[in-house]
């Protein structure tokens, strides 16, 4: 008697249940960037998908579970990608700008991102908490960077780290909004990596 059989129909199992899996978060990633949280639906994520409402609820037991999952993934997605650049020896501006050159060919996700930052500014979003922690690490991280500039005399006098985090990150911001709405005139969509750059460069002094 042998267990292969049952073992590789298990694996097999696992296997599907996993790309499943990533296909619903694709779908609803770009789902909620279309029509934002409070409008998608689950049975709307379903039919996209192929599965039956009760099929995405074994994945995903409700909508605010889903909506962090599909969270966790774009941080966990974006953040290995910045790490690695770093760890490749880009500063961190240019570890910034690869972001936005990132972002740039998936409009979907930059959608996602304005959609549901607006959506989730309510204190009863259910994304409403996840996005105040990931402002608040966005901020440190961006604090210590313009520190360690100032540490060594590159950060324009009298401007604090934390502003000029906070400047940056809204440059950031605002750019993704602009660069949105010019989705009709694509000729005339902002350059936000070019934009970028340009802001960093008023806050230091070399």
């Amino acid at each position: 008697m042998t267990t292969e059989a049952p073992t590789s129909a298990r694996s097999g199992g696992y296997a599907r249940g996993r790309a499943t899996r990533e296909e619903i978060l694709d779908v609803a990633m770009q789902l909620f960037g279309e029509v934002g949280y409070r409008t998608a639906s689950l049975r709307e994520v379903a039919s996209r998908v192929g599965i039956s409402h009760p099929g995405l609820l074994h994945h995903f037991g409700s909508k605010a579970v889903l909506l962090a999952a599909v969270l966790e993934r774009r941080d966990e997605v974006d953040d290995a990608a910045f790490e690695a650049d770093l760890a490749a020896g880009y500063d961190y501006v240019d570890a910034m700008v690869r972001v936005i050159e990132r972002n740039a060919s998936r409009p979907g996700i930059v959608e996602l991102f304005a959609t549901l930052s607006a959506e989730a500014t309510s204190p009863d979003h259910p994304a409403h908490a996840w996005f105040q922690d990931r402002y608040r690490r966005v901020l440190d991280r961006g604090a210590a960077e313009f520190e360690s500039r100032r540490a060594v005399g590159e950060l324009r006098p009298g401007l604090d780290p934390l502003t000029a985090a906070r400047l940056t990150v809204a440059v950031m911001d605002g750019m993704q909004i602009q660069w949105l709405l010019a989705a009709d005139t694509p000729e005339a969509r902002p350059d936000m990596a070019a934009t970028l750059r340009a802001h960093v460069a008023t806050l230091l002094t070399s």
